[in-house]
């Protein structure tokens, strides 16, 4: 094939947005409104805008308001006021409802579908004259000759399990830039290697992970009650795992079920997605389920070490917002607003620097979030998660004193530890005995994975790249059974025998790029990189 078939064409724009989820859309929506004339792009690994989102989701307006205040005229999907909040704290058969925490009252919030919520958010940038591109992942950070960022490159197509390029072949695109704006949520390919050259986390503590799993359901119309929001905390972890369950009752006799576990989890035997399983069969969970229709699976990562793990969020050429960054706010259970907010502010900034063409780094972003609202909810709530690393019981007495007491102002912040670290050897730990699914109400993770829509194209190089091939078979099963068997919700990861011996086997077509192996496993052996475009879910409202 000679050179001129594949060398990568350029597209130059005035600023490039990594990733067409709510952050992302938000940056180019305000860039729109503040300076019409910039050329700004998105570009979307996704096969279509939402098809890579899933979150609960029940979303605060505050950012929306300041976005778009008129979204109610413009039919913003927004249509089941939360009513009614439970909080529940499960033993093995019984539902104890506890005093809701004032953190997680959802008066004047909203019950969505978050991916329908970005297709919206992406008419409102298209109005205004943004170019979206979905079903192209960005690949590679591309630079200038003085280290700065100069935009991204979107990945090749045609090339073969064997690396080698097929008749198909077709290179990827360079979108150039003079600001590039990284809002690829939870743990992203390109924010990691950004992480490494520019030193962004230096000077803030280690980021935290949960792994948050989630079914779309059709309920018996006699148990759908539009508005309630339930959480329920306990049964079926143990008291020294982080997480807890959400139950959303949509319109439409819609249920969004959820589970969520801290990946800073100790036994190297649970499975998160037979934990969510278990969950479901609890006899005051299990009736609003038996006689509906699970209609989606999916399952995602998410950024939970609050405000002391933000990282820098500047650097030349380009900038971090939303949950790339980590802009959660762990006792709401909700970064929606934030990331929305923080992406906002961060447009302003790229705006008044294009404008002034002062350099190359948008200085003034951090200051603008430092005296935003983001900055005053995540120092309010920034010590609840890191006190679960004492245990459920002490946690939630810590939270009553901070939220009722201190009142968010406590003179100190407690540090996290990093989740790949916190596994125990598998003989020092419990096996978990798991039912089996049953198939009404639970379910096996083939089934599940084919409830996601999961497709990739076969003939194309694994994106699941293992820095040293030896350590599955030589560290993790000897030492921890094998837990990238487990702690991937979508059974990419098996132990096989191969010539007589235990090898890995990847199964790559079915993940759904949840990250979770990128994040769990305890030598940091495993590289989540981009498949090939508009490869993996297809979630239709999650």
């Amino acid at each position: 094939m000679d050179a001129e078939a594949t060398r990568r064409e350029s597209m130059p724009f005035d600023v490039v947005v990594v990733g067409a989820g709510p952050s992302g859309l938000s940056a180019a929506i305000r860039l729109k409104q503040l300076s019409p004339a910039l050329e700004v792009c998105v570009v979307e690994k996704g096969s279509e805008v939402g098809a890579h989102i899933l979150s609960g989701a029940v979303v605060e307006t505050r950012a929306l308001d300041e976005l778009i205040p008129d979204w109610k005229a413009k039919g913003a999907p927004l249509r089941t006021p939360a009513k009614d909040d439970h909080f529940v704290f499960l033993t093995r058969t019984r539902a104890l409802e506890l005093p809701t925490p004032p953190s997680m009252n959802n008066h004047g919030n909203y019950i969505i579908s978050l991916g329908e919520l970005c297709r919206w958010l992406a008419a409102q940038a298209e109005e205004l004259g943004v170019s979206i591109f979905p079903g192209f992942p960005a690949a590679e950070v591309l630079y200038d000759e003085n280290g700065a960022v100069r935009g991204v490159a979107t990945g090749d197509m045609g090339v073969g399990k064997d690396g080698a390029r097929t008749a198909n072949f077709t290179p990827g695109v360079e979108l150039l830039a003079r600001q590039t704006i990284f809002a690829e949520g939870c743990r992203g390919s390109l924010t990691k290697t950004l992480f490494e050259r520019f030193d962004l986390r230096r000077d803030c503590g280690p980021q935290v992970y949960g792994i948050g799993l989630k079914e779309l359901w059709r309920v018996a119309r006699d148990k759908h009650s539009p508005g309630r929001v339930v959480h329920t905390i306990g049964w079926p972890l143990d008291a020294s795992t982080y997480g807890g369950s959400f139950l959303y009752h949509l319109d439409e006799d819609l249920v969004a079920v959820g589970f969520v576990v801290g990946l800073g989890y100790q036994n190297p035997h649970l499975s998160p997605f037979e934990e969510f399983q278990r969950f479901k069969t609890h006899p005051s969970v299990r009736p609003l389920f038996e006689d509906g229709a699970r209609l989606c699976y999916g399952a995602r990562a998410i950024s939970a070490g609050g405000l002391q793990a933000i990282p820098k969020l500047t650097f030349p050429g380009g900038l971090l917002v939303g949950d790339a960054a980590g802009f959660l706010n762990v006792p709401k259970i909700k970064g929606t607003h934030t990331a929305m907010k923080s992406a906002m502010l961060a447009a302003e900034a790229v705006a008044a620097l294009l404008e002034g063409d002062a350099g190359d780094e948008a200085s003034d972003y951090p200051a603008a979030l430092k005296a935003s609202w983001v900055f005053e909810e995540l120092s309010a709530a920034r010590n609840i998660k890191p006190a679960f690393k004492w245990g459920l019981y002490p946690a939630l007495a810590y939270g009553a004193l901070d939220a009722y007491v201190l009142r968010g102002k406590a003179p100190w912040t407690l540090r996290n530890e990093p989740d790949h670290l916190s596994l125990k050897t598998a003989r020092d730990a419990k096996p978990i005995a798991y039912p089996r699914p049953d198939g009404v109400v639970s379910f096996d993770r083939l089934s599940s994975v084919f409830a996601s829509n999961t497709n990739h194209e076969e003939n194309q190089p694994c994106h699941l790249k293992l820095k040293d091939p030896r350590v599955p078979v030589e560290i993790n099963l000897p030492l921890y059974d094998a837990p990238e068997q487990r702690y991937c919700p979508a059974g990419v990861y098996e132990i096989v025998e191969e010539a007589g011996a235990p090898a890995l086997r990847i199964n790559a077509q079915n993940c759904v790029h949840c990250k979770t192996c990128d994040i769990k496993d305890p030598t940091q052996n495993i590289d989540w990189t981009t498949p090939e475009g508009g490869g993996g879910p297809n979630y239709p409202n999650m």
